[in-house]
């Protein structure tokens, strides 16, 4: 069924690229023919990090996060993005980001800062507005404001647990189809211009169907994920809220590559994989709140029976902060509390997961182009797969510098 919707939604493309046609035409000589460079912009950042300030647990790690907690960590180039994009048509957009800080294991040896693409896809818009509109290829699930919200913006140095958990990288191959009233737009290009740490304009309602296996990974099975969010801006006098309901589910396949020798899994690797989440935004007009919630259900280790079964999970977060200016330059203040418990799909066995961690720090922007994050942690973290079971705490001081261009 999801392939039937996935082969309606190209065959309305179409329709549609046929249909504006007619919007090229003018009854108005043309005096300047505007190149195609000419729509073509090209923008970016870069992360830098050191982790182990103040480290009390040399043995606390998270791999979600970044590898260079812990032992043998050090100054680490978390993000090197480069995002060439235009309007090439009115009702044409494309968008290509690449990150060149990758890192590739192989064996005992990891080479580092290997290019891999993040985002690749094209809008299609029906209407001149770009009220309703199509997305084509690799781009984010609409699934968690943590998930859609940039990492350049982003206050908090790492995404949550169980917002990030469901999807590798936030991305996936995908058509989707999104809503956007003018009124909304006009909102969210006013929550970008202000820096209000928005998530973007990802469709006051979206609905579409993905791969299912994440972001540059080959699909396993003939099942395609689908996923679906409703959100809605709301000005309160000088104050602008955002509340938001999304879900997807689908078939899941374990990676061969993940499984240790010896668990258990059942004969086909498939696993039911789905999830709803809630989420509250309160913009930082000067005090913000960022909290979200997610249950479901996916494939998780079971260390009583050794085997990689479907169970639930649970988790979110709250995210407070508020911001100022001294003097031209940026403050923000913000503190974090995080807890999750299930399963990590993406993870070694689907490790089973028990998280608590808060966390305090101050983004500053003394410029435009530089930003610098200390960030004090306290973090709980439990896992078990086949050959492991970890639980360690502690505290550690993070250090980010980010170029912003």
């Amino acid at each position: 069924m999801l392939r039937n919707c996935a082969l309606l939604i190209f065959c309305l493309s179409a329709s549609v690229i046929v249909s504006a046609q007619t919007d090229t035409t003018s009854t108005k000589p043309k005096t300047e023919t505007k190149k195609w460079y000419d729509a073509i912009s090209v923008k970016g950042y870069a992360q830098v990090r050191y982790n182990r300030l103040g480290e009390t647990n040399p043995d606390l790690r998270c791999d979600q996060c970044d590898k260079s907690w812990g032992n043998n960590g050090g100054l680490f180039l978390r993000r090197s993005r480069l995002v060439i994009s235009g309007q090439v048509h009115p009702r044409v957009y494309f968008y290509m980001q690449t990150d060149f800080a990758n890192n590739v294991s192989s064996g005992s040896a990891t080479g580092q800062h290997f290019a891999q693409l993040r985002d690749a896809y094209i809008d299609l818009s029906l209407d001149k507005s770009h009220v309703y509109k199509f997305r084509f290829g690799q781009s984010k699930i609409p699934y968690g404001f943590d998930n859609l919200q940039s990492s350049q913006v982003r206050l908090t140095i790492d995404r949550t647990d169980a917002m990030n958990s469901g999807t590798f990288n936030e991305r996936d191959m995908g058509v989707f189809f999104m809503y956007t009233p003018k009124k909304v737009i006009e909102t969210y290009k006013e929550i970008i211009d202000n820096d209000l740490k928005g998530s973007g304009n990802y469709g006051l309602f979206s609905v579409g169907v993905y791969n299912g296996q994440t972001a540059n990974k080959v699909e396993l099975n003939n099942e395609l994920h689908a996923a679906a969010r409703l959100t809605y801006p709301i000005r309160i006098k000088s104050q602008i809220t955002e509340f938001s309901v999304m879900g997807y589910t689908g078939q899941y396949v374990m990676p061969k590559d993940l499984l240790s020798t010896g668990v258990k899994t059942n004969s086909s690797l498939n696993y039911t994989d789905k999830r709803a989440a809630g989420s509250f935004v309160l913009y930082p007009k000067p005090f913000g709140i960022q909290a979200e919630y997610t249950v479901g259900m996916g494939p998780t280790y079971n260390d009583q029976t050794d085997s990689i079964e479907v169970a639930p999970l649970k988790g979110g977060y709250v995210t407070l902060c508020y911001k100022t200016s001294i003097k031209k330059q940026s403050f923000i203040p913000f503190a974090r509390y995080q807890y999750y418990q299930g399963g990590k799909k993406l993870e070694k066995d689907a490790r089973n997961y028990l998280v608590r961690e808060f966390e305090a720090g101050v983004e500053w922007q003394p410029y435009k182009n530089f930003e610098l994050t200390a960030v004090y942690v306290y973090s709980d973290r439990k896992y078990t797969d086949f050959t492991t079971n970890y639980a360690e705490f502690g505290s550690l001081i993070r250090l980010q510098v980010q170029l912003n261009f």
